[in-house]
């Protein structure tokens, strides 16, 4: 169906190459899928006991901040599931106003509700907070401010939603948007980021996925193995389903394709994974969430070690679910920093001043002293620079479908594999 706003929507390529970091790369191959059909493509749900967890929990009671291109909340499965946001473009629109249909897809597979046979979410009872940023191509159209990221996390941070999920990222670190994600985490939010599509260009670090307080989100495919092009090394937490799954195809709202979702899907899964857990033990705080996410994953090496490609091993939220396994651990020693943290998840509220503010923490130099300016100024000029004007700043999007793997675990059968 067509988006619920009469405004003009950007058009974006159908496929880019992959010289572009963290660039809009469509797959080349994606072919149209039905939506009456596109269901019987989501394939981790059955493999992820969705139907048998929603029996125990739908994620009620959870709102997720989605930073993204913004979010459709016209589509049959986001109808009613969509809460007010924020557009931190700067740009004509609101936060309403997807202008590419990533960001709707994101939502979707957290908490769509399937209805019109569209996309189902694996935490349908959840609900939405939208916040819109731009992607390089996107500001460059329309003078929209080079911190969109940095202000929609800290909008997120303050607004009521648990946990935020972020499918978008830069190779370039900004002490703006590091020092959002310490406020968001001040904030008792628990923050998941996409660890990018490039590993192929050897490509190891993106933010905001690399930063310490925030779970990094690797692909995996229907065998449970990492998908060849996710990217890897300490930046990765935690693996979740990417290959395969169906999304938008554009802006247009007209119908899905079919190809990989990506490190993105992984992203969106992981979190409404999240939601899931946090809904059946809603005393929990963040920290205490991540650790049984983390103690119940699936993997075929020593608890407590990380592997390069799959973090903590595969996320099996069912396990909490279904059969209330996994240790929460300290309510306020965060498991990805092992330090204390300083915000409960209800303190949350909007309006609350009681988090300090991490804009005002002196924080150590980054890109070799660079200023924030500095960075913006360099990723222009490299966006610039590339072949096809690709953007440098953008959403992490599957690539090639069936890609070769590097490693991984399966659900059910374990292969045995070194800890990287």
């Amino acid at each position: 169906m067509t988006a619920g706003t009469g405004r003009a929507r950007l058009r974006v390529r159908g496929a880019l190459a992959l010289a572009a970091s963290l660039s809009v790369v469509l797959v080349g191959t994606a072919q149209p899928a039905a939506a009456a059909d596109v269901q019987s493509k989501q394939w981790y749900l059955g493999a992820m006991q969705a139907e048998e967890m929603w029996k125990v929990t739908t994620g009620e009671g959870i709102k997720v901040a989605v930073i993204d291109t913004g979010v459709n909340s016209s589509t049959p499965s986001l109808q009613g599931q969509v809460l007010a946001g924020v557009d931190a473009t700067g740009a004509p629109g609101d936060e309403t106003d997807d202008y590419n249909g990533h960001g709707t897809t994101m939502a979707e597979l957290i908490a769509g509700t399937g209805k019109g046979g569209g996309l189902k979410g694996l935490a349908p009872g959840a609900r939405i907070v939208p916040m819109r940023v731009s992607d390089t191509d996107f500001r460059n159209k329309h003078s929209s401010t080079v911190y969109s990221s940095a202000d929609a996390i800290r909008a997120a941070a303050d607004s009521d939603a648990k946990i935020i999920s972020m499918s978008f990222g830069s190779e370039f670190p900004m002490e703006r948007e590091r020092a959002a994600v310490e406020y968001a985490g001040s904030k008792g939010k628990l923050f998941f980021a996409a660890v990018g599509n490039e590993a192929k260009r050897g490509k190891k670090e993106d933010y905001p996925a690399a930063y310490p307080e925030v779970v990094g989100v690797a692909s995996a495919d229907r065998a449970g193995k990492v998908a060849e092009y996710s990217q890897y090394g300490a930046t990765v937490d935690i693996a979740s389903p990417g290959n395969d799954i169906p999304r938008w195809c554009d802006n247009s709202f007209q119908r899905y394709c079919d190809g990989d979702g990506g490190t993105s899907a992984a992203t969106a899964i992981a979190s409404a994974s999240a939601a899931l857990v946090w809904s059946a033990n809603p005393d929990w705080t963040a920290n205490q969430v991540l650790n049984v996410l983390f103690d119940t994953a699936s993997r075929d090496w020593k608890k407590g070690e990380r592997s390069k490609y799959l973090g903590h091993g595969l996320i099996r939220p069912s396990m909490n679910i279904l059969k209330g396994k996994g240790d929460p651990g300290a309510p306020d020693i965060s498991p990805l920093t092992k330090k204390k943290t300083t915000g409960p998840a209800d303190s949350s509220a909007p309006g609350d001043s009681s988090a300090p503010d991490a804009s005002a923490t002196p924080q150590p130099a980054k890109n070799d002293g660079k200023s924030d300016e500095q960075v913006a100024a360099a990723e222009e000029t490299k966006s610039s620079g590339s072949s096809g004007g690709e953007s440098q700043l953008g959403l992490i999007i599957g690539v090639s479908a069936g890609a070769a793997v590097l490693a991984g675990v399966a659900y059910a059968v374990m292969r045995r594999r070194r800890a990287a």
